[in-house]
């Protein structure tokens, strides 16, 4: 019996789970007004261990991808354990974001809800490419973005003040970015399952050219904010980081533009790693300055 939930562990995919940290980062670092710690350390792990790792679980129950997927190059067989773990880690986001506030908790139930449609062979929303591609930017973006500063205390008078909206909406423009580049490599296995994914649409130039304009559309829209906001020093920062991100992205598009067996789990694994790690830098460092005054 624990080997099989040993098994079915891996379909979480912990790891993969914190390529999302950034959003979390950013929704931070817009906060002009102290917040609190605690809260926020408890959002970070309801979020990063709990409920990302369910969604992930979740949507391998149903996929039964036989190869690659987003930080499991060789995923075991999915079993009934499966939906079992994803069970106790959902319960347990519940239980534990209760505590944080009803809010944070009613945001929670909503991106659990969300996350189950994507995947429920009953309702299927990844079969859409736009309204499933739209889901996910949104939800993984700007809700997620204003889900963290929920959790963390803010008030409706800092949620909605409007530069920190428009900061959401860059990180849902971000994800417009780099979402279809998660599926780039997965096109067989979703044309066979009958997901016809906006990647799978748009063909592998077409989604470099997408992510291309999202990440771009993102940047410039951050950059207005950052000036509105008084706020150049955030720009540069971010600049300063982004940096490899940017010369990865343009050597991995050259690449595959002429050579599409180049558009591979290993180099969106990669992507993915350099992004997160270069933007959380990025953000954590805006935070930390902007929180010492």
């Amino acid at each position: 019996m624990l080997p099989a939930y040993r098994r079915a562990f891996a379909l979480l995919r912990l790891p993969f789970s914190l390529f999302l940290m950034p959003v979390f980062w950013f929704g931070l670092s817009a906060l002009r007004e102290p917040f609190s710690w605690s809260r926020a350390a408890a959002v970070f792990t309801i979020l990063h261990l709990l409920v990302y790792p369910a969604s992930n679980g979740y949507n391998s129950y149903y996929d039964k991808d036989e190869g690659s997927i987003g930080g499991l190059k060789a995923p075991p067989p999915v079993t009934p354990e499966l939906l079992h773990l994803v069970w106790l880690f959902e319960t347990l986001a519940l239980l534990t974001s209760l505590l944080v506030g009803w809010p944070f908790a009613a945001m929670v139930i909503v991106y659990i809800l969300i996350s189950r449609a994507y995947s429920y062979e009953g309702i299927r929303l990844k079969k859409y490419p736009l309204l499933s591609t739209a889901v996910v930017v949104v939800f993984q973006g700007a809700f997620t973005f204003l889900m963290a500063q929920v959790g963390a205390g803010a008030t409706s008078a800092q949620l909605f003040e409007p530069t920190n909206l428009q900061l959401a909406l860059v990180s849902t423009l971000f994800l417009c970015g780099s979402y279809p580049l998660t599926q780039i490599y997965q096109h067989q296995e979703d044309a066979r399952r009958g997901d016809r994914t906006l990647s799978l649409r748009l063909g592998i130039r077409g989604t470099f050219v997408l992510a291309a304009v999202g990440l771009l559309a993102g940047a410039l829209l951050l950059g207005f904010t950052y000036w509105l906001r008084g706020e150049p020093r955030s720009l540069l920062l971010f600049l300063l980081a982004t940096g490899p991100v940017v010369a990865l992205f343009s050597r991995w598009c050259w690449v595959a533009w002429h050579d599409p067996t180049q558009a591979s789990f290993e180099w969106t694994m990669r992507m993915n790693k350099v992004s997160s790690l270069c933007l959380s830098a990025a953000f954590i460092t805006v935070l930390l300055l902007s929180q010492s005054h």
